[in-house]
């Protein structure tokens, strides 16, 4: 009978005792992650303060673990990808939109800018599991955000790579599948654009990660407008 049971196996008081502080422990240490703009693995990081998730289910997946960047360079990261960048596009509008109205026929795939959904229902910031609509997403854009975009039918294993570079940057960002698209992987910024016909694993993730240093916050409106989390992102990102 261990000293934590009495006679009749029953836990003690002690029993008891000792599961309360190891119940503090973890949830101490939960609390310290939070408060220093860490989440748990597998979190979608969903910014219920930035938008709307407008019906989405979110993306809780455990990403994979993103080493760090070999190449940091934009141009040089985007050509060993094999990536096309478009930068300073022609700003198509920023007029709101009610729901009634029609969608834009925008001038890029995915579109960088252009008329868009009334606030509040700008897509929240987060990793989403289905596919956002772009006229939701743009007003993010407005505001400064970074929205990265992959083809659904791309392995799980590269769609991981991409939730495991998402952890590391996702405060003021966006992930989530795009069908519409015919790019292996793609992101946004406000009329900036980075469009990555083949998947080719790091390469790839090194060249969206350099876009979202580059181009992350450069919007006609601020990005505190739409409040975040306070974690890591592709200004200031935690690899």
């Amino acid at each position: 009978m261990s000293r934590q049971e009495d006679e009749t196996g029953k836990p003690t008081l002690a029993g008891y005792a000792i599961g309360l502080v190891f119940l503090c422990f973890i949830a101490g240490g939960v609390v310290l992650a939070l408060r220093s703009g860490e989440e748990p693995p597998g979190s979608a990081h969903i910014s219920s303060s930035s938008g709307s998730s407008n019906g989405l289910a979110p993306d809780n997946r455990v990403g994979t673990t993103y080493p760090g960047p070999q190449m940091t360079d934009l141009e040089s990261a985007a050509r060993v990808a094999r990536c096309v960048v478009r930068e300073n596009l022609p700003d198509e509008g920023n007029d709101h939109l009610t729901t009634e109205e029609p969608v834009p026929d925008y001038g890029t795939t995915p579109p960088t800018s252009g008329d868009h959904i009334s606030p509040p229902l700008q897509q929240a910031d987060g990793a989403w599991a289905d596919p956002a609509a772009q006229v939701n997403v743009v007003h993010a854009l407005e505001h400064g955000r970074i929205a990265i975009q992959y083809d659904p039918s791309l392995p799980e294993s590269a769609q991981l790579e991409l939730k495991g570079l998402y952890d590391t940057a996702y405060s003021a960002a966006l992930l989530f599948p795009n069908p519409e698209m015919p790019y292996a992987a793609a992101a946004t910024s406000w009329r900036n654009l980075i469009a990555c016909p083949d998947w080719k694993g790091r390469k790839t993730l090194d060249a969206i990660r350099a876009f979202g240093v580059e181009h992350q916050g450069n919007s006609p409106e601020p990005m505190n407008w739409f409040p975040s989390l306070d974690g890591p992102s592709f200004a200031s990102p935690s690899t």
